[in-house]
């Protein structure tokens, strides 16, 4: 749901809204990024002196009450924060690097054959579907890849080292 479709419906319920929503609203749709509430204050801070963290954390609750926007703990890669976005008219899943914490949105028909297989296969009617991912990304894989090598000539030497000190010791 795009951020000016939020606005309108906030005000189709009776919901004013403020120059701090307005805010807070175009920084969660316009970023690109999955901000936590800490993140929000402090961009919305900057564009606005007098907003606070309670007025940031209201705004949050009252968004996602109206489900309007989604409340995200991506895979938990950052410990208990919660991320936000504004609820988009086409589903997609998130693909998070568990190393960097990289978040990638990843869309398209394979996400609806899993839909329509869930559906089909439990008789359920979907309504919303999230779905993470968690691994590795291509840049992370090669750091992770040269600490095992590296730790893995360690081992070795380390192993060479005790079998040598072992010899020694066995020809006094």
């Amino acid at each position: 749901m795009a951020a000016k479709s939020i606005k309108g419906s906030l005000r189709e319920r009776g919901v004013r809204l403020t120059r701090q929503r307005k805010v807070l609203l175009d920084l969660i749709d316009k970023t690109g990024l999955h901000l936590d509430a800490e993140q929000l204050y402090a961009l919305a801070k900057q564009q606005d002196s007098k907003i606070n963290r309670v007025t940031v954390y209201r705004t949050l609750n009252l968004l996602k009450d109206m489900g309007m926007v989604d409340e995200l703990d991506l895979m938990h890669w950052s410990g208990g924060q919660h991320y936000y976005e504004t609820r988009l008219k086409q589903e997609h899943a998130h693909v998070i690097c568990l190393r960097c914490g990289k978040v990638e949105e990843f869309y398209g028909e394979p996400l609806q054959k899993i839909r329509r297989q869930v559906e089909s296969h439990f008789g359920f009617q979907v309504l919303i579907a999230r779905t993470e991912v968690g691994g590795y990304c291509p840049h992370c894989r090669r750091l992770r890849s040269q600490e095992i090598h590296t730790a893995a000539g360690k081992v070795r030497q380390d192993s060479a080292v005790r079998g040598r000190r072992r010899s020694v010791r066995g020809k006094g």
